[in-house]
């Protein structure tokens, strides 16, 4: 069993392939400075790491198109020197190996718009590749009724798993499969290196998606250098949690 294919689409480390389409999600460009002007004295490191992770992604994928699902930027109200910098020259770095790319908007994206006019792109509300409806994932559709297609794509959640080694805990990064009312959902984990993500055992839900779907049904794929590791149902890493020596834990690694 591939344990990299979810619903007819492919992981590959943090991206997912969706026909044609390389999806990411979640980049927040700018968060160094940021946090910066919260006092919090980070490195500007996020970046190069962001275009290393990308051409690595992009040499083993021959998808033409890309789709950045929400969040561009940190910034809400504004676009700090970092984001102009950093996002203008990502989507120079974009359009020297797609042929498309596609901006949904995400809840970090109020002023996104501008650096897409900026740049001859447009920022969509969602997107649909034939099989699959993206969107970002911070508000449910209301004209939910109205989507054709089975499968639905969200990110904003930044998925990650706690895993105990030792006296650590370390934290994966993690793609969830389920259902949300009438249709299957991938949720997808964030292109950000500042912060591993949100720990799905352990925080709280942000999504009005998973806190409105079965949340322990949801099945947890762990992604690290491009290697997916299935780790089950989260029902099953809740128990591995609450009994971890009495109870038979394990997880599937696909190389």
């Amino acid at each position: 069993m591939i344990y990299n294919e979810i619903l007819g689409a492919r992981i590959l480390d943090l991206a997912l392939e969706v026909e044609d389409h390389l999806i990411i999600s979640d980049l927040h460009l700018g968060y160094e400075e940021a946090l910066n002007y919260q006092g919090i004295m980070v490195p500007k490191f996020q970046y190069p790491k962001i275009l290393k992770r990308m051409e690595e992604i992009h040499s083993r994928s021959d998808c033409t198109s890309i789709i950045i699902n929400g969040d561009l930027k940190h910034e809400f109200g504004k676009i700090n020197r970092q984001e102009w910098k950093e996002t203008l020259e990502f989507i120079d770095y974009l359009k020297n190996r797609f042929q498309e790319i596609i901006l949904i908007k995400g809840n970090h994206d109020p002023l996104t718009p501008i650096i897409a006019e900026k740049t001859g792109l447009e920022v969509y509300p969602s997107y649909s590749t034939g099989n699959f409806m993206v969107m970002h994932g911070d508000r449910i559709p209301e004209k939910w009724d109205e989507i054709k297609e089975k499968n639905i794509i969200i990110g904003h959640e930044h998925p990650a798993v706690g895993i105990n080694s030792g006296e650590r805990m370390e934290k994966v990064k993690c793609f969830l499969k389920g259902d949300f009312r009438d249709k299957k959902m991938i949720v997808m984990p964030s292109f950000n290196f500042i912060t591993e993500g949100s720990d799905v055992l352990h925080e709280k839900l942000l999504s009005p998606f998973l806190k409105k779907t079965n949340y322990n049904d949801l099945e947890v794929y762990g992604v690290e250098n491009f290697e997916t590791f299935y780790f089950g149902k989260i029902s099953h890493l809740l128990k591995v949690k609450k009994d971890p020596y009495n109870y038979d834990s394990h997880f599937i690694e696909f190389k």
